[in-house]
């Protein structure tokens, strides 16, 4: 069975950093991209950071670059999300998703999602 499970979320104030992790389990990260999306409260789901298969692909959305990292561990089927100097803007439920096609992350359409894990920032 597939399953994705977010964890890391938390309240942070702005310019702080936090590190969201997604375990997956039921398939493995060399068979599944892996993507990181988010959905602020009356805002349409978006992109955040995805990886390919290989790994040797990663993409992020123009308002996280330099400021976020995708990265994976295969031994512990997980991947990170690392988030510094945050902003309010930030502020979302960050979901991870996989889908066995890199190319589904721009259209959103990912075969397994998690369940999400809250992100706010705020002084």
């Amino acid at each position: 069975q597939v399953q994705l499970v977010e964890s890391g979320g938390d309240l942070v104030q702005p310019g702080g950093s936090l590190r969201l992790s997604c375990v997956v389990s039921g398939f493995t990260l060399d068979n599944y991209a892996i993507g990181w999306f988010r959905q602020a409260p009356g805002k349409e789901r978006e992109g955040v950071s995805a990886i390919s298969t290989s790994g040797r692909i990663i993409n992020y959305a123009d308002s996280v670059k330099g400021r976020f990292t995708i990265s994976r561990d295969m031994a512990k089927n997980t991947v990170y999300l690392q988030m510094n100097n945050l902003k309010a803007e930030d502020t979302a439920i960050y979901y991870c998703a996989a889908s066995k096609f890199y190319s589904d992350y721009a259209t959103g359409g990912m075969e397994h999602w998690g369940k999400g894990t809250q992100v706010t920032v705020s002084s």
